[in-house]
């Protein structure tokens, strides 16, 4: 009897950058590939932050350096990722929120907000396209959306708006980088309990609304997210591209 081969989540040999990898679902994510194989490039405005995580991860034996680059700025990124000798995996993780009615939304705050979450992570995913193209082995782009990048949100219309633009940059790019061995994908959770997140949770009623609204009934953690994200980074994903993974709880199956 000849058996299915097992899928491989081993990431041995392969080079990993993260953004917003000093605390939250990028410092999970890090952690994950680490031990999976990977040597991790942690990236983030605070040096301090992820210089931390990355000496936890070498003091376990793992492969971790830490580079802080503010993702907004386009040439320090793409500096950063153009003198990486090997690259193989991205999560384009670095965002924010600021939620506010719509009718009270500022141009500062849209500025803030598409900034980051649809600017910086379109040239950053653009700046790694290329060096993996110049590389010439392929890889894989997970970019962290939102189950916002799929329905709507009271308070949330410029997060909702960056969002559903990473899933239509992830759809676009996943078709013109096919060729050239590159697989674009999103993960799309719910509320995670993270630093960002929590101040949410100080308005009862919102943390109510939100558990009623997870069919699940709890909210998200970020291990919830590392078994995606590896599989994605990993050749068990191999045919993905183009598509999103939704970590919703069942948020939205009604």
């Amino acid at each position: 009897m000849t058996l299915s081969p097992l899928p491989t989540f081993s990431l041995a040999q392969r080079t990993a950058l993260i953004t917003g990898a000093g605390r939250g679902i990028g410092r999970a994510i890090a952690e994950v590939f680490a031990q999976a194989g990977a040597h991790v490039v942690l990236c983030a405005r605070t040096g301090a932050e992820i210089g931390a995580v990355a000496a936890e991860l070498r003091a376990a034996g793992l492969k971790a350096e830490a580079r802080p680059v503010d993702v907004t700025d386009r040439q320090g990124f793409a500096a950063l990722v153009d003198g990486m000798e090997r690259l193989d995996i991205f999560v384009n993780n670095a965002g924010t929120n600021r939620p506010r009615p719509h009718l009270e939304v500022t141009e500062e705050d849209f500025d803030l907000i598409v900034g980051l979450n649809l600017k910086a992570a379109y040239f950053a995913q653009q700046a790694v396209a290329r060096r993996m193209v110049d590389l010439g082995h392929g890889g894989s782009v997970i970019n962290m959306s939102s189950m916002l990048g799929h329905i709507g949100a009271a308070d949330r219309s410029v997060y909702c708006a960056t969002k559903w633009g990473v899933e239509g940059m992830t759809k676009a790019t996943s078709i013109e980088l096919a060729p050239h061995g590159i697989r674009v994908n999103t993960i799309c959770p719910t509320f995670i309990d993270t630093p960002l997140t929590r101040p949410y949770f100080e308005n009862p009623e919102f943390g109510r609304h939100v558990r009623r609204m997870i069919k699940l009934g709890r909210l998200g953690q970020v291990g919830d997210i590392t078994g995606a994200a590896l599989y994605l980074a990993s050749d068990a994903s191999s045919l993905m591209t183009g598509n999103s993974i939704v970590l919703d709880g069942g948020w939205t199956a009604e």
